[in-house]
């Protein structure tokens, strides 16, 4: 199964980390316009947010894993308008000395198997993973 795998350090306590992944003013400050996050394994999650031609993309998702300080993994639904229908996304964290590693694995099949697609989806996460470090280190 395809997937894409990133992992970014950040110069904040694991909590921190965890807190802008799982709340929706963290959603808000790195990632969506809008959001809405229910945190617990089941939980539903709602974002939105406006690609660069100025096109609303939903995103809609269950949290299939809610392990705090540690590891959320989400099932982005299929039918919604954003590309990352029908995939899991799972951002797991752990403690580098004085840093946090953030550890990023998006798999799934549809627009994964795309090579063109997965290399665009690839390049959001990493323009996001800087975008989540720079809200919390600046």
């Amino acid at each position: 199964m395809p997937a894409i795998r990133r992992q970014i350090n950040i110069a904040a306590p694991q909590r921190a980390v965890w807190e802008m992944l799982t709340t929706v003013e963290g959603w808000t400050a790195w990632y969506a316009d809008e959001a809405r996050f229910d945190a617990v394994t089941g939980g539903r999650v709602f974002l939105h947010t406006e690609d660069d031609e100025g096109n609303v993309v939903e995103e809609v998702g269950t949290v299939l894993t809610y392990k705090p300080t540690r590891k959320l993994e989400i099932r982005w639904e299929r039918g919604t308008t954003a590309g990352t229908a029908g995939t899991v996304l799972s951002l797991g964290l752990a403690r580098d000395g004085d840093e946090t590693r953030v550890s990023l694995v998006h798999r799934g099949a549809g627009v994964l198997d795309d090579e063109e697609a997965r290399a665009e989806l690839d390049k959001t996460w990493r323009q996001s993973l800087k975008a989540l470090r720079g809200a919390l280190e600046d």
